[in-house]
């Protein structure tokens, strides 16, 4: 059996590609919001009906990708696990498969390995194996028997110095077997938003910890070091620089909720304190609340989700949304970070791609960026893509010179020992008129054909194969998700019965697992879940 579903045309190429390639690894490089994911999945479905008896297992860099993963694939009928755990040894026999994280990977690798002969893998944003060495090596020792990995990333990634598993590099490149990169997704019209980089200048003044006192606008060309630094100034809550341009910001995204009233923006800060100091910002001088999300927040992955579905018109998060994060409301950012490599700017820049639908004038986003050298060099990049597109002019077969990868903007070994002695003195944005926002109708948006172009094509898709779960209705919401719900009901069902009939919970509990042959709650099936459920409410009924 089959569904009709519509994919996207680089999707159906890269699908096609793929059931062609002759080797288990496949790495696909696609433009943020262009959808890897729907891509992945319809992977995962055409190998689970040709191979009834494997099961997935998707790693992502996040723990709330992986929830995020798991209710994407509920919608193709494909079922994850996003709180396994490599302690429960086996994978849910009435689940598809897992979503886990490199980390988990990493700390634990023999668990899946066990596994990988019968599964395909997805490894989501697959750079992040190289994040630490150890975590290369692992990932290569949990997945290497696999029969099938799809690679994914939204970026070309370099090797740099840990190795990354399941990669070809050709000069040390990452190479993939398709891509799909921001300018052919802009061509192909309603796929991403054309991103504008408002570049602010400004003058600054600071001490340096060696106690030099330096002066320099964005314009003065520095060293590495001095670069550093004034970018640091810049950025800092004690000068006037930041917040002038979170005003700016803030001004334009009220404009832009005008026409849609949850329009949110995003400032991806440098750490948390950063981070908790521009929340207070915009709270005392633009009267809003922003919500702050940060690392060490156990409830990031929740509260990421909320700020998604709500309409809160700011967040401020440190790395946390830097890819992958699905908010499509998002429509303007500001760049208040040191963290300033190519690949982390054109994740960032990816939050803000993704197309809604609406006609080409109304789906433009804008990302303010300090007129640092390397960050509008970054941004120049990646504008001329968007002219380009905009104007269909682009030759066949042609592609934008892309520049080196500059040196990062992040401090200099050794400089976060003496960050006590460096002190800002001033910071200020440059006189209307010296800074290089662009803010005008871009007149090749404006003369876009507005009809509906309809790129996708049509596939049928097979249904993966059932897992066990009889008469469990899920009313298109995740098996994980009902099983979470089953498991938090048998919990406050076996405490109300420990206080009624006198029993500890360890008796009641050892009770109703033996009545549906249950050694522990976390490696039940939903079947299970649901029957121990039924016999503890009759226990209790007849008490």
């Amino acid at each position: 059996m089959s569904r009709p579903i519509r994919l996207r045309r680089w999707q159906k190429e890269a699908l096609d590609l793929l059931e062609r390639h002759p080797e288990p690894d496949f790495l696909a490089v696609a433009t943020p919001g262009a959808g890897k994911t729907t891509f992945a999945l319809a992977a995962v479905v055409r190998h689970l009906a040709a191979n009834p008896r494997h099961q997935v297992v998707v790693v992502a860099p996040t723990s709330h990708l992986k929830v995020q993963w798991a209710r994407a694939a509920a919608a193709l009928g494909v079922h994850l696990e996003p709180s396994w755990s490599s302690a429960t040894g086996d994978l849910p026999s009435d689940m598809h498969g897992v979503a886990v994280t490199y980390q988990q990977v990493a700390a634990n690798p023999d668990p899946l390995r066990r596994h990988s002969g019968r599964c395909v893998v997805v490894l989501d944003e697959l750079h992040h194996a190289g994040d630490e060495r150890a975590w290369g090596t692992s990932i290569r020792r949990a997945f290497e028997g696999a029969p099938q990995r799809v690679s994914l990333s939204g970026t070309p990634f370099r090797s740099d110095t840990h190795a990354i598993p399941f990669v070809n590099y050709v000069n040390d490149e990452a190479h993939p077997d398709f891509d799909y990169g921001y300018q052919a997704a802009l061509t192909d019209r309603r796929v991403v938003r054309p991103v504008y980089f408002p570049t602010i200048g400004g003058n600054m003044e600071w001490t340096a910890p060696d106690g030099s006192v330096n002066a320099a606008t964005f314009d003065d060309a520095l060293d590495r070091t001095r670069s550093s630094q004034r970018l640091r100034t810049a950025l800092s809550l004690d000068g006037e620089w930041l917040p002038t341009v979170l005003a700016q910001a803030h001004e334009r995204l009220m404009a832009i909720r005008v026409e849609q009233p949850d329009a949110a923006g995003l400032v991806v800060a440098t750490d948390q304190e950063h981070a908790r100091g521009i929340a207070n910002l915009l709270r005392a001088r633009q009267r809003v609340t922003a919500m702050v999300v940060t690392s060490d927040d156990p409830a990031a992955s929740s509260r990421i989700a909320a700020f998604a579905d709500g309409d809160l018109p700011w967040l401020i998060a440190v790395r946390m949304v830097s890819e992958g994060v699905d908010i499509p409301r998002l429509r303007l950012g500001v760049f208040a970070t040191t963290t300033g490599t190519e690949l982390f700017f054109r994740q960032v820049v990816g939050r803000f791609v993704r197309h809604t639908g609406g006609p080409a004038r109304r789906e433009r986003a804008w990302l303010f960026i300090p007129d640092d050298p390397r960050l509008r060099q970054y941004a120049a990049t990646i504008s001329e893509q968007r002219r380009h597109s905009l104007r269909r002019t682009w030759e066949e077969g042609e592609q934008p010179e892309e520049p080196e990868d500059p040196t990062a903007l992040d401090e200099l070994d050794g400089e976060a020992e003496q960050m006590s002695l460096f002190q800002v003195l001033s910071a200020e944005v440059a006189e209307p008129g010296e800074s290089r926002s662009v803010f005008e109708d871009d007149p090749d948006v404006e003369n876009l054909d507005e009809e509906d172009l309809d790129t996708s094509v049509p596939v049928e898709l097979p249904l993966p194969p059932p897992r066990g779960r009889g008469g469990l209705a899920l009313d298109g919401r995740p098996l994980s998700e009902v099983k979470s719900e089953l498991r938090t009901a048998n919990a406050e069902l076996a405490q109300h019965l420990a206080r009624v009939t006198g029993l500890s919970h360890r008796e009641v509990n050892a009770r109703l697992n033996r009545e549906v042959s249950v050694l522990r709650i976390a490696e039940a099936s939903a079947d299970q879940l649901q029957a121990r459920l039924e016999r503890a409410e009759k226990w209790l009924a007849n008490l």
